[in-house]
């Protein structure tokens, strides 16, 4: 099975305008689209579109109306001329828990077979507005690229900032990270790693109470992060557009 756990945590660090440290210890899961049924039928405490202690939405992700995920990803593969046969999908992204989850950033991962065409970084915010970021990878390169930052996240960011990604691709190791820079240099770092667990009725009911009610912490916790960035002096940003779904294809010169 492709499809796995991964246990670990996420850091952010805020350079500027005031500097701030958090970390969290987080699992995540790795889904294979062609495994989900197949995951829903044998896991008894996971479902897919069905509420669960622990549960996988198509309405979640993508055009977010419910609509199958792979073929969306195909759809745009196809509008923005990403060349290669895309015959298996992987979404990195945090479970519904007892049917609640935020996912900051979700991830597809696309391939022609075992190698890597395609990435979508899925970006959301606390106001229920989503931007995705598409990037195309030649064959044999490094998974690091670069892009303007189009989307209102943090109301203690600039908008006029640029997106460095830089990950490995999934295998008994997560690695992500994401350097946040303007022109006077780096901003913000965030990283999210992680283990390779089996995915499995045990190591979910593990991570139940390993991570007790851990959807619910992460929305609590951007507010609580929100709050001590504010009483450092950090000044608030209104977001001047507002959006439901939105993505752009990235080459970044």
């Amino acid at each position: 099975m492709n499809s796995c756990i991964y246990n670990g945590e996420v850091t952010h660090t805020r350079f500027k305008p005031v500097r701030h440290f958090l970390k969290y210890k987080t699992f995540s899961l790795l889904i294979d689209l062609d495994e989900i049924n197949q995951l829903d039928s044998s896991i008894n405490i996971f479902s897919h579109n069905k509420f669960n202690i622990f549960s996988f939405y198509d309405k979640d992700h993508g055009e977010r109306d419910g609509s199958d995920l792979k073929e969306w990803v195909l759809k745009n593969i196809s509008k923005f001329n990403i060349k290669g046969e895309i015959n298996k999908v992987k979404i990195l992204c945090y479970p519904r828990i007892f049917g609640y989850v935020f996912n900051p950033l979700s991830i597809f991962y696309c391939y022609e077979d075992n190698q890597l065409k395609a990435i979508f970084y899925e970006v959301k915010n606390t106001f229920n507005e989503q931007h995705t970021y598409i990037f195309k990878i030649k064959d044999n390169e490094e998974i690091a690229q670069k892009c303007r930052k189009k989307f209102y996240v943090s109301p203690f960011m600039d908008m006029e900032t640029y997106y460095n990604f830089k990950l490995l691709n999934p295998s008994d190791k997560l690695s992500v990270f994401i350097k946040q820079t303007d022109s006077k240099g780096t901003v913000l770092t965030a990283t999210q790693t992680g283990e390779r667990k089996e995915f499995s009725s045990k190591q979910l009911m593990f991570n139940f109470f390993k991570y007790p009610l851990m959807t619910i912490k992460i929305i609590g916790s951007i507010h609580y992060e929100a709050l001590l960035l504010w009483k450092k002096g950090a000044i608030y940003r209104k977001r001047d557009v507002k959006i439901k779904n939105h993505l752009s294809f990235e080459e970044y010169k």
